[in-house]
């Protein structure tokens, strides 16, 4: 079955410190530009059904608060980083106004994390007010929320397994600095591909500016965008200027149609 037509939201683009960084006062951190305003990384998925949002990070009430979403069916898990998982207990609100626990999908690490971070929301004698969670374990394999089906992409966040994840002609990675050529297949064949690049200088654990640029070509995706961007990175108007034509910094709050 043809996969329904998507709308992907940009929640957030930056880096675990989001931009502007605390205390700092550089000129990326002072910019008046409004898309050198980047929340942590996120994205909405919406088909006409179904609205998911991957990750949710320290900012996700806000993150909602700012699109106006009164709706949400499931969050999808990329990994278990604090600026991935730490916006989780305000769920609770849409519990309230949809009257339902909310369903969580996460790969095995992930889940364990989450179950560690918000005991409380798993504890047998539950307070009132808490988060209702129904948590699915997911692995390699393809899965669907509601009409959206979804294709987990394996990356490696230094030595830790991070789940990218396609869905229909949209691929989207985070927190990444090497795929492997098996997973890369699963990306080839997008339309729109969505990779992390943290800075200009090499890194431990994210692509660079560089590395991100390199793999984008490798791959052949026609549109490409750049996420979990830190203020190291530069301006975003002076860094759009030195990418290819098909390639571009994501902002927050940038709506893609597929």
């Amino acid at each position: 079955m043809k996969q329904s037509s998507l709308e992907i939201t940009f929640l957030g683009t930056g880096t675990s410190g989001g931009v502007p960084m605390i205390a700092c006062g550089c000129e990326v951190c002072t910019s008046t530009d409004i898309k050198d305003k980047r929340l942590r990384s996120s994205i909405m998925v919406r088909s006409s059904d179904t609205t998911l949002v991957v990750d949710t990070t320290p900012d996700f009430r806000y993150q909602m608060l700012r699109l106006q979403n009164k709706k949400l069916d499931a969050i999808v898990f990329t990994h278990p980083h604090k600026d991935h998982i730490a916006g989780l207990d305000d769920v609770k609100a849409y519990n309230y106004f949809q009257k339902k626990p909310m369903d969580i999908y996460a790969n095995a690490l992930t889940e364990e994390a989450l179950q560690r971070d918000y005991y409380y929301a798993f504890s047998e004698q539950r307070y009132a007010g808490v988060p209702e969670i129904n948590l699915h374990r997911i692995d390699e394999s393809h899965f669907k929320v509601g009409d959206i089906g979804i294709t987990p992409i394996l990356v490696w966040h230094m030595k830790m397994m991070v789940f990218g994840y396609r869905f229909g002609d949209f691929s989207y990675i985070t927190d990444a600095n090497r795929i492997d050529d098996k997973e890369k297949e699963k990306i080839r064949g997008s339309k729109i591909l969505v990779l992390n690049a943290l800075r200009k200088e090499a890194h431990v654990s994210h692509f660079s500016l560089n590395e991100a640029v390199e793999l984008a070509l490798e791959l052949e995706v026609p549109e490409v965008y750049f996420t979990h961007i830190s203020h190291q990175l530069g301006k975003h108007a002076d860094v759009s200027k030195q990418l290819p034509p098909h390639i571009h910094l994501a902002y927050d709050g940038l709506t893609l149609h597929i």
